[in-house]
């Protein structure tokens, strides 16, 4: 929708207060994009896209680095290096899968990711259990172990109903199983040392 959509993203953000993460999908688009959001996103098949990494970072704004469908994590730390060596030093990474042989789960969701990053970076990990998966049913196991393992944050896709979902339906959760997992995740943020 480009700047429409852009658009619409901030009076989301007006009316509920909540921080906007959006892809960057163009360099020339990236001066644009940083006017209305609050982080960000460099996607999965823009990861290694060193020019899209140094527009993104050259904004100042956080920036969100998924890793790549086959990427290897070495890869994924040096393409964050785009990032952090062009003067921005808000750099996230994001673990959301990678393509394996295996047919069971739309991706395979590789915690030992999360500590692994965080021994070889001082950027914080997020983990996308929704992409991660691919499969609603499995992103409140996934969410434990993200955490369990150490993980800064959660990307979880939550719709009113998943089923009418314009796209995804498949790995997005209802409002009431979202609930539902902010409750089971306290006393295990908890025992992790965590707030």
């Amino acid at each position: 929708m480009g700047e429409k959509g852009l658009k619409l993203l901030a009076k989301a953000r007006k009316e509920t207060g909540l921080a906007v993460i959006t892809e960057l999908l163009s360099e020339q688009h990236a001066e644009m994009v940083a006017e209305y959001t609050d982080i960000i996103q460099i996607g999965a098949r823009n990861s290694q896209n060193f020019q899209l990494l140094i527009a993104a970072a050259k904004t100042g704004k956080p920036v969100l680095l998924k890793r790549g469908l086959s990427m290897k994590i070495e890869e994924w730390l040096l393409a964050g290096e785009y990032v952090l060596s062009n003067e921005n030093p808000s750099l996230m990474f994001c673990e959301r899968g990678i393509r394996t042989f295996e047919t069971y789960t739309r991706n395979t969701l590789d915690l030992s990711a999360v500590p692994i990053i965080k021994k070889e970076s001082h950027c914080p990990i997020v983990v996308d259990p929704s992409q991660g998966a691919g499969r609603a049913d499995l992103v409140k196991a996934m969410c434990k172990g993200a955490v369990a393992m150490g993980a800064d944050a959660l990307l979880i896709e939550v719709h009113p109903n998943p089923a009418e979902a314009w796209s995804d339906g498949t790995q997005q959760v209802s409002l009431e199983v979202f609930g539902q997992l902010m409750q089971e995740l306290r006393p295990l943020i908890l025992a992790a040392g965590r707030e």
